[in-house]
Formats: structure tokens, C-alpha cells, sequence
């Protein structure tokens, strides 16, 4: 296992698994080099969900003398940043007026995708001292704050039909620094307002602000662009320890207490109609069932109890429940540690990609709860065929979820996109998935099934009990659809605000939110799956398993669902590639879901049948 774990080490050096609290700042005296990376273009209205390389041919932005790429984490690469050196001259204190970056020729194909870009609100992305670039604009209720990036170019016209596109080439860099003694200071800030010039201007210090844009790029003949950059150096008070306050900028702290509002009552709903059937009915027919027992021997059996000898029946597709359970498990485990970690704030904004590293580093450890929790599981079910149990526990899921992120690269990789994941990072996943995960989960397996099974607290028969007329409500669809909506409505406020900072690259750092809607979420799977089962067993239905996974997983369909109407409602989609990659990792997305769901409706619902049929006697 120590050689799993060194290794996992060696294969994510490229990674900064989490942000340390009181990491050292970068003191510059001044005079000192400041250095301005970019990273790709990103739409900001998703009419197209692909980010492009900054340095991507077709763009003819400036390069260095020497392209350096930087060093980004695993997960980081995953979502598509791509960090280059940048030609900017920026050294600490010294202001710069009209520096002249490059001249180039834009050719009129090029000019028509640059043009399309800018209509599909494509936006930059800098980084000075690890700090993103950002526009000050002001929120809905009046207050500025710090937009992360800035605009390709300007759109000019009274209509849709009539605007005419305008390239940004003249950058205005405004650098705020904050210093506690004379000779040491530090970045706290970065603002970029760009212009788009036809011609600069010298003699006015080049100073566009009052000017409208001039440089539109044509689309018959070769266009001539002249790249130019104002520097000013400005003091501010705010210390290096809170600077990215202002970039994560809080405007709807009441929407999400409405949301852990709504999701408590929720569950108090829930818990109170649990308390009345433990506390009240299943009390009470234990209690009547027993006395029965004891006085005359006689079984006056009625609803659950008369299927006490086929409710511990091996369900079918054992196999395959035993395996979503323990990948249910492992996602659980995975889950709940990464936001563990949010929350004491191990995972800061200022380390990109960390919260997907990190994730995926998890995921790969926990590869041995999945084996043994599906070993124990099976071993429980009689199942026999253990070599294929631990195989497809290690294999199918993560098999599934890679063929599509494949798949999916090869649109992105036909697109030109920069969020197509290299060879490289694909090697490296693969090394991880069967060099670490999987003999974790064979490890995990060996010792689920050394263990004794699982014993059932009442015998089963021989012969299965038939199932009586279902009434329609409790048909395995129908009431699994009914049971997922509870869980759905759980998170569904806290849902549109991550799906927010996925599709419109946003920075979600509310964890302490995400983590009680969490918990609300796994309270409310297991009180709904064990409602349900209830109700299923007082109509002498013992095929609980399946129901009970799929009761709580349905949530997730719901969420595909939605996925579909936030797509057709909030987007504006206007290219294959991007809608395929949008319902794919969305189908991803909800599958994972799922099967955590799935798994918490299960494992609570097994616990509560062996609790009240481990509270009845039988002869």
C-alpha cells in the first residue's frame, strides 16, 4: 500500500493538491520583474462552452521570445487552463504609458473567427502574482466588486442583427499593491480595461476612455493590429491576506439560507413522519406481534411481518448491486472529505484546480472502501462469484465514466479547444486508475471477504413468497419518482448555483453552504428510502433492494433533467461540439449521483429491515 501511495506522489508532482492556509506571500522591492501569465479564452454568456488557447494560431495574439508553459495541477488541466508567459514588461512601481507589445496581420479567415468570438462573448484571462485580471463593475445592488476577466472586444449596434464586432488591442493594467514598510510591497489587485484602437495616440498618453472603439477586423482583406499597454501602479489598503475578498464577492448569501431553510423543513417533514411510524406503528406491532407469541403461539401476521421469511431474499442482479453500492461508497467517502477539507479551508481559489485534484486524489484512495464494501455486500447476498465481484467493483464504473471522457476529448480535440485533455494527462489518469485504485480495491475486497457474512436476524425460505396486486402507487417507478423529488428539492437552489461556476466560470467558494446541504441531502435519501420501504413492506412486497436504491437515486435523473431545462433556458448554445459536451458530462454528472444516492437510500434501508425484523420474534 506504501508503494501505491509514493507512487501516487510521483505521478502528481505536476499537482498543488491544496492551498495551506499562511502560505508565504511574494514580497517585491521595487524595480522587481512582476510576471503576467495568460491562460485560455472562456465565453462568458455560454453561447459556446470550449476555451481556446490563448496563444491559439488563429488569435495572432503577441508571444514572448520564449513560450514557457507553467506548471498547473492535474485537476487544472482537467478544466481546461492552459498558463503561458506573457510579453508584458511589469516591474513593481514603475508606471508605463503607450508600450508598444507587437505589430501583426490578422488574415481574413482568421478575422471572421476572431469576430465570431467576440459576438459569443469571449473573454481573457490574466494572472499577475497568481491573481487573476479582473473588470470593476458593479452588482444588482449597487456595490462594485471584481469581475474575473475581461473582454476579447466590444459589440457595437442597436440589434443583434446589426452589431458589428470590435477587436480590443490597447490594455490599460491598473496593479494595486499594498505595502507595510518602505521597501517591501506586494500585489493585491489586478484591473485591466481594454480598448480597441485603430491608430494610437501618443500624445494623449494613450488614454482611449472617453473614445469609442475603432478597430473592427475585415473579413474580405488582411487586417494590420497594433497591440499597446498602459501600466499604473496604485496603493491600497486592503492587506495580501484578504485580496481575494473583493474577487468573492457574496450577492445572494440569502438565497442560500433559503435553501438550507427550505431543505431543513424538508427533512423535519421527513423526520416527523419517521418518528410516527418507529415511534407509533412499528412500536406498536412489534409489541402486539410479540405478545401474540408469547401467549397462545399463535401468528397473527399482517402487513410487514408476513414477509419476514423472503425479506432478507438475495435480490437480483446481486452483482451489480453490490458493485454500485460499494461505488456508491467510495463516492461518498470521496465527497465527504473534499468538502471536509473547503470547509477548514485547505482549497482557496488562489490554487486553480485544486478542488478537482484534490477530488480525484480521493476518489483514488478510497478505491479500497469501494471493494470492501462491495465484498461484504455480496458475501452477505450468497453471491459466489467473488474474482468477478472485485473486477467489476474496480472496473465498471470508472471504465464508463472514462470511455466518455474519451469520447468527449475527441470533440474537443476536433474543435481546436484547449480543454482537450493531452496524452500525457491521460497516461497519468490511466497509471492512477490501475496502478493505485485498483489494487486498493483488491485490497479493500480481500479483507471484506475474509470477514464473516453479514448474518440475516430471521431465517428465508426456500420457496419465495408471491408478491400480491401492487396497488399503483407502489409500483417501483412510480413511487421511486415520487422519492426522488424530495431529495432533488433538497439541493436543487444549491444545484443552479454550482452548475453557475461550471458552464459561466465562476468561483464557488460558499462550502460551508454546499456542506450542510450536503448532509441535509444524505438525511434526506435515507428517511425517504426508509419511508418507502415501509410502505412496501406493510403491502407484503419484500423486494426492498432494488426499490430502496432506487427510491433515493432517482434524484438524480431529476437532476439530468433539469440539467436539460437550465441547457434550453439559461445557455445559449449555438455549436454541436459544445452541446455534446454539455450533456455528456451532465449524463455523468447525474449517473455519479445516482449511485451516491442510490447507495445512502440502500445501506440506510438495510439497516432499518434488519432493526425491526431483528425486533420480532419468530418461531
Amino acid at each position: 500500500m506504501f508503494a501505491q501511495i509514493a507512487l501516487l506522489g510521483g505521478l502528481l508532482q505536476l499537482a498543488h493538491a491544496y492551498y495551506l492556509p499562511g502560505f508565504p506571500p511574494q514580497d517585491y522591492e521595487e524595480g522587481d520583474e512582476v510576471q503576467l501569465t495568460v491562460n485560455a479564452l472562456t465565453s462568458q454568456d455560454s453561447r459556446s462552452l470550449l476555451p481556446y488557447d490563448y496563444y491559439y494560431d488563429r488569435f495572432h495574439f503577441c508571444k514572448p521570445d520564449k513560450l514557457e508553459v507553467e506548471r498547473e495541477s492535474l485537476g487544472s488541466v482537467l478544466f481546461g487552463d492552459r498558463l503561458y508567459n506573457s510579453p508584458f514588461q511589469l516591474k513593481m512601481l514603475q508606471n508605463e504609458e503607450c508600450v508598444k507589445l507587437c505589430s501583426t496581420h490578422i488574415p481574413a479567415t482568421d478575422a471572421q473567427f476572431i469576430n465570431l468570438k467576440i459576438k459569443e462573448d469571449y473573454s481573457m484571462s490574466w494572472y499577475v502574482d497568481n491573481l487573476p485580471a479582473a473588470q470593476y463593475l458593479p452588482d444588482d445592488d449597487g456595490q462594485d466588486y471584481y469581475k474575473i476577466g475581461f473582454d476579447l472586444g466590444a459589440l457595437m449596434g442597436e440589434s443583434e442583427e446589426t452589431e458589428v464586432p470590435y477587436f480590443n488591442n490597447h490594455y490599460d493594467i491598473t496593479v494595486e499593491y499594498h505595502s507595510q514598510d518602505d521597501k517591501k510591497y506586494r500585489v493585491v489587485g489586478v484591473l485591466v480595461k481594454p480598448h480597441s484602437v485603430l491608430k494610437a495616440d501618443p500624445a494623449n498618453h494613450c488614454n482611449y476612455n472617453s473614445l469609442p472603439p475603432t478597430l473592427q477586423l475585415s473579413e474580405k482583406a488582411e487586417t494590420e493590429v497594433l497591440f499597446y499597454y498602459n501600466v499604473v501602479w496604485t496603493k491600497s489598503k486592503t492587506p495580501w491576506g484578504t485580496r481575494w475578498d473583493k474577487y468573492l464577492h457574496v450577492t445572494d448569501a440569502q438565497i442560500h439560507w433559503f435553501s438550507i431553510v427550505n431543505s431543513i423543513v424538508i427533512v423535519l417533514m421527513l423526520t416527523g413522519m419517521i418518528a410516527m411510524i418507529l415511534m407509533r406503528a412499528l412500536h406498536k406491532d412489534i409489541s402486539r406481534y410479540n405478545s401474540f407469541i408469547e401467549e397462545d403461539g399463535g401468528q397473527e401476521d399482517i402487513g410487514w411481518k408476513l414477509v419476514h421469511a423472503d425479506v432478507f431474499r438475495p435480490p437480483q442482479q446481486r452483482m451489480l448491486l453490490s458493485v454500485l453500492i460499494g461505488n456508491g461508497a467510495q463516492i461518498f467517502m470521496m465527497s465527504s472529505v473534499t468538502l471536509l477539507f473547503a470547509i477548514l479551508g485547505f482549497l482557496s481559489p488562489s490554487s486553480r484546480g485544486a478542488l478537482s485534484t484534490v477530488t480525484i486524489i480521493f476518489y483514488i484512495c478510497f478505491g479500497g472502501v469501494a471493494g470492501y464494501v462491495s465484498a461484504r455486500l455480496y458475501k452477505m447476498m450468497q453471491g459466489e462469484f467473488w474474482q468477478r465481484n472485485v473486477a467489476l467493483t474496480a472496473l465498471l464504473i470508472p471504465g464508463i465514466v472514462f470511455l466518455i471522457f474519451v469520447t468527449l476529448n475527441f470533440f474537443l480535440i476536433h474543435a481546436g479547444s484547449s480543454a482537450a485533455v493531452p496524452f500525457t494527462t491521460m497516461l497519468a489518469l490511466i497509471a492512477l486508475w490501475f496502478l493505485i485504485s485498483t489494487p486498493l480495491c483488491i485490497v479493500g475486497a480481500y479483507f471484506g471477504f475474509k470477514q464473516p457474512a453479514i448474518e440475516n436476524p430471521v431465517k428465508t425460505n426456500q420457496i419465495p413468497r408471491q408478491v400480491p396486486t401492487q396497488p399503483p402507487y407502489l409500483n417501483m417507478w412510480i413511487s421511486s419518482a415520487m422519492g426522488g423529488i424530495l431529495p432533488f428539492g433538497a439541493i436543487f437552489i444549491e444545484l443552479y448555483f454550482i452548475m453557475n461556476s461550471i458552464w459561466f466560470h465562476q468561483v464557488y467558494y460558499v462550502f460551508g453552504f454546499l456542506f450542510l446541504v450536503f448532509i441535509i441531502l444524505v438525511i434526506t435519501c435515507s428517511e425517504v428510502a426508509i419511508l418507502m420501504c415501509y410502505f412496501h413492506l406493510c403491502a407484503e412486497d419484500w423486494r426492498w433492494a432494488w426499490r430502496s436504491f432506487m427510491t433515493a437515486g432517482f434524484s438524480g435523473v431529476y437532476i439530468f433533467l433539469h440539467s436539460g431545462v437550465y441547457f434550453f433556458r439559461k445557455l445559449r448554445v449555438e455549436n454541436f461540439s459544445s452541446a455534446v459536451l454539455y450533456f455528456g458530462w451532465s449524463f455523468v454528472m447525474s449517473g455519479l449521483f445516482v449511485i451516491l444516492t442510490g447507495s445512502v437510500g440502500y445501506l440506510s434501508c438495510l439497516m432499518f429491515v434488519r432493526s425491526i425484523f431483528g425486533s420480532i420474534k419468530v418461531d
